[in-house]
């Protein structure tokens, strides 16, 4: 597609790696020169390609439907859980403040942020292990940061995917697993996604009348607060003034010991001990609609590529929590 010309056109490149490198961290990546993308694309004379990725992640599909895809509980009655939609969100926000401080590229920790969750399966936690479940019996795993890079490389855009640069892809693929991000702009997101949906999850399970504050570990309340917003504002500035000093994304031992310690109580007592969020019949609608789809491969889009497993966990890792729920009364209720 070309543009239209024009000064501010002709010297936007130039101007941004002047800005950049006046100011951003030798460390940081630079937003012109990089890795590029799988299919060469011819560079939008008004963004940066980051900030190109970040436009194609926030108008695709999947971006669209994270509004109702919960971040934790099922189908909630209330107005305020929080939703994959809104949980992308304030990691975007948090994340852009680390870059910033740390002089590294916010346009590539934004994109990365907004597009690390594009993956997951419907009902939070427990939909991603039913359908990791579901799949081990054909020797396969679901992982919703491997889904992810799969959304964006092949299933958007009927197929043909979003075409984003490397840098990109590899911070929504490592934000979570073994791998680590080849960035240190992917290494904040990876570390960030933790910070706010532990957090932002015991405030949304105390709504819920099914934690009680008192209840949680008392160590990292002691060293970090008594709120979600000054956990939260203690583990950025940690990170912050670590890394600055590591060269490295970084937390210190003390704030990283806490944070784990909450997060493995909220595993324990929320994502998947609590009976309150129905953790079991969730699961059951899943990996239901899972063996359905493999079963019937002919109720599902034609178009959609690989075979009959792949394909059933394309369509069902893509549902929302209430498209799940109808789609399983239509395919369980009894035949007339």
């Amino acid at each position: 597609m070309s543009h239209p010309s024009g000064p501010v056109a002709e010297r936007f490149p130039e101007l941004i790696a002047s800005l950049e490198d006046a100011f951003l961290s030798p460390l940081a990546v630079r937003s012109y020169g990089g890795a590029g993308r799988v299919d060469p694309d011819d560079d939008c004379p008004l963004r940066t390609p980051f900030q190109r990725d970040r436009d194609r992640i926030v108008h695709c599909k999947a971006f669209r439907r994270l509004k109702s895809k919960t971040q934790v509980f099922i189908a909630p009655e209330g107005d305020h859980f929080r939703t994959r939609l809104t949980h992308t969100l304030e990691v975007s926000g948090i994340c852009r403040n680390v870059a910033r401080a740390l002089r590294l590229n916010e346009d590539l920790t934004e994109a990365i942020a907004l597009g690390h969750d594009l993956g997951h399966a419907p009902f939070g936690h427990t939909g991603e292990d039913a359908l990791d479940r579901a799949l081990k019996r054909y020797g396969r795993r679901f992982r919703h940061n491997e889904h992810s890079l799969r959304i964006v490389e092949v299933l958007e855009r009927d197929g043909h995917g979003l075409n984003l640069t490397a840098e990109v892809r590899d911070g929504i693929r490592n934000h979570t697993g073994e791998d680590r991000p080849a960035t240190l702009e992917g290494a904040i997101v990876r570390l960030v996604d933790r910070f706010a949906y532990v957090n932002h999850d015991i405030d949304d399970a105390v709504r819920a009348d099914i934690l009680d504050p008192a209840s949680l570990p008392a160590a990292p309340i002691a060293l970090l607060g008594d709120t979600s917003s000054e956990r939260i504002d203690a583990l950025v500035h940690d990170l912050v003034e670590t890394s600055e000093v590591a060269g490295e994304i970084r937390q210190s031992a003390g704030h990283a010991e806490a944070l784990q310690s909450l997060r493995s109580f909220m595993f324990q007592n929320v994502y998947l001990g609590s009976p309150a969020r129905e953790t079991r019949r969730a699961g059951e609608i899943v990996e239901e609609l899972f063996g359905h789809y493999v079963e019937h491969p002919d109720e599902l889009p034609e178009d959609g590529p690989g075979d009959e497993v792949t394909r059933a966990t394309d369509w069902v890792a893509g549902m929302t929590d209430q498209y799940a729920l109808r789609a399983h009364a239509l395919v369980t209720q009894p035949a007339t």
